[in-house]
């Protein structure tokens, strides 16, 4: 099986192999699933926990949301080896920082939805 969960599309197929020679037993997948909506649902979870924190919005500061993902990518990467990471972007707005520690079971609970959309792919 070939899992593929690029930065905008998600691929699945199911190959065998005999005497060297691959058959494509079946394909699936779904053209607007990939790994930008896992960053976008985090990016906008730490919005909305930074507008909480320090009553500044940044939904339309768009070197503050640059800056977010660019660290929300890292965690993504990170919680796939670790149980836990920190998001931390000093001065985000108005010099104020943002640091949040995030689990791997919050990321899961956060982006649930996908997985499981992953899932019944894969079934």
């Amino acid at each position: 099986m070939i899992f593929d969960l690029g930065g905008g599309t998600f691929d699945v197929s199911l190959l065998t192999m005999n005497n060297g020679m691959l058959t494509v037993l079946a394909t699936g997948g779904d053209t607007h699933l990939g790994g930008e909506d896992f960053d976008n649902t985090l990016v906008s979870f730490c919005v909305d926990r930074f507008q909480s924190s320090s009553g500044i919005d940044i939904s339309k500061n768009a070197r503050a949301l640059r800056r977010l993902r660019t660290e929300v990518e890292k965690a993504k990467r990170t919680l796939s080896s670790s149980l836990k990471t920190e998001i931390n972007c000093d001065s985000l707005a108005e010099g104020e920082d943002f640091v949040y520690e995030i689990t791997k079971a919050k990321f899961e609970e956060l982006c649930d939805h996908y997985f499981k959309k992953c899932i019944t792919h894969v079934e």
